[in-house]
């Protein structure tokens, strides 16, 4: 495992080095992308003036609430779906081409009937990510051994007991895996919508900055959301391990 992530921060590394001598030799025009050294100087002196803190805990916030409503939710509605074959038939045609609609053309709607709130924001995110998380659970679920259910009787267990001792940790790889992807498409359903007619938010305040044409300021900010969104799926990444790892499986 320690060789794999050294293997990564090396790669890493080296892209980011690799685009620095690209900007500073001029391969790259100054004008298009600034170093990743600038980057971060610029990200540092905003963090330290302050002037945002209040658009990050705006977004982070968001984010947090749009991910939470479509885990629980998500799963929710997973089950119900997966106890109800004749629903599910029924649904699998939306499932399956959910995300081929673009979702963004509903925000409008969502403005006339909310206004310029977080209602809208956090809605966009939940619409972004929910259904992931309900097509992770029932892959989970489907994917329940039946000698399971077997067990089940044979140790007289009430529905429950067999699904919180059973059935859930044998469908937990799949339902974490959605908890990820619900996650990811939070960060990219707020911030998407941030840029479009939010009053506030670091959608809009990178969104500004490209409009004013403040490169230092927009790839600062991109590179903020960048190590957010990454510690975030880290953090994901180490606790899917160390499930693996509880229940005898290796992960790379």
């Amino acid at each position: 495992m320690a060789h794999i992530a050294t293997i990564r921060l090396i790669v890493i590394i080296a892209a980011i080095a690799a685009l620095e001598l690209a900007c500073r030799t001029g391969l790259i025009d100054h004008r298009i992308i600034v170093p990743p050294s600038e980057m971060a100087a610029t990200l540092i002196r905003i963090l330290a003036s302050g002037t945002i803190t209040g658009d990050i805990a705006r977004t982070l916030g968001m984010i947090a609430i749009a991910a939470l409503v479509s885990i629980v939710l998500g799963f929710a509605l997973g089950l119900l779906v997966h106890a109800t074959p004749r629903v599910r038939q029924a649904l699998d045609p939306l499932f399956a081409t959910y995300y081929a609609v673009p979702i963004f053309i509903f925000y409008p709607v969502l403005i006339v009937i909310f206004g310029l709130s977080v209602m809208p924001i956090v809605l966009m995110g939940v619409a972004t990510a929910i259904v992931a998380m309900v097509i992770s659970t029932l892959n989970g679920l489907d994917r329940v051994p039946q000698v399971l259910s077997k067990v089940a009787r044979v140790h007289r267990m009430g529905r429950t007991a067999t699904a919180l001792l059973l059935k859930l940790p044998a469908a937990a790889p799949h339902l974490f895996t959605g908890v990820k992807l619900a996650v990811s498409y939070a960060f990219i359903g707020v911030i998407a919508s941030e840029f479009i007619l939010a009053p506030a938010g670091l959608g809009r305040v990178i969104s500004d900055a490209y409009t004013d044409f403040n490169n230092r300021q927009m790839y600062a900010l991109m590179l903020l959301l960048i190590i957010v969104a990454t510690m975030v799926n880290m953090l994901l990444h180490v606790l899917d391990q160390r499930w693996a790892e509880r229940r005898g499986i290796a992960k790379a």
